[in-house]
C-alpha cells in the first residue's frame, strides 16, 4: 500500500504566505492513497493571509485552493467525488456559499455534506471545505 503526501510548492498563488499553516498545524495539504486524493480542509484566506470579507469570497478562495491542489495532481474539480463543507452561522451564510459553489461545481455533482458549526480555527473564518478526488482509472 502506497500512501504519499502532496506538498504545496512555495509560490503557489492560491496559498501565498499561508503555506506554512500545514506545518504549523501538523498536517498535509493532501494525501494520495488507493487511487484517491484526500484534500485537507481548505479555508477562505487570501494569499496574503487575510480572510475573505464575505462567505461568497471565502468559498471562492477555498475552492481555488482545492483547484490548485488538484491541478498539481493533473486533476480538476470534475475529479471530486466527496466533499464536506463546514459553515459558521449556516442558515444565514448558505445562500452566499451556494452562489460561489455554483460558479465552480458542475453536474455530475460530487457527494456533498454541508454541516453547520459553532466556529472554525480562526474567528474570521466562516467556511472550511475538505474533499476527496479520484484519479483516472487508467493511471
Amino acid at each position: 500500500m502506497t500512501i504519499q503526501t502532496v506538498e504545496i510548492p512555495e509560490g503557489t498563488a492560491a496559498f501565498g504566505k499561508t503555506i506554512d499553516a500545514f506545518a504549523r498545524f501538523g498536517h498535509s495539504a493532501a494525501v494520495r492513497a488507493h487511487g484517491l486524493l484526500f484534500i485537507s480542509g481548505q479555508i477562505g484566506r487570501r494569499a496574503d493571509g487575510t480572510a475573505g470579507e464575505t462567505v461568497e469570497e471565502q468559498t471562492e478562495l477555498a475552492l481555488r485552493r482545492i483547484e490548485a491542489i488538484l491541478r498539481q495532481e493533473n486533476l480538476d474539480l470534475t475529479a471530486l467525488v466527496d466533499v464536506t463543507s463546514y459553515h459558521v452561522d449556516i442558515r444565514h451564510n448558505l445562500p452566499e456559499f451556494l452562489t460561489a459553489k455554483q460558479r465552480f461545481i458542475d453536474s455530475p455533482y460530487p457527494a456533498w455534506s454541508i454541516i453547520g458549526v459553532d466556529g472554525l480555527a480562526s474567528p474570521e473564518i466562516l467556511i472550511e471545505i475538505q474533499a476527496t478526488a479520484t484519479y483516472p482509472e487508467n493511471v
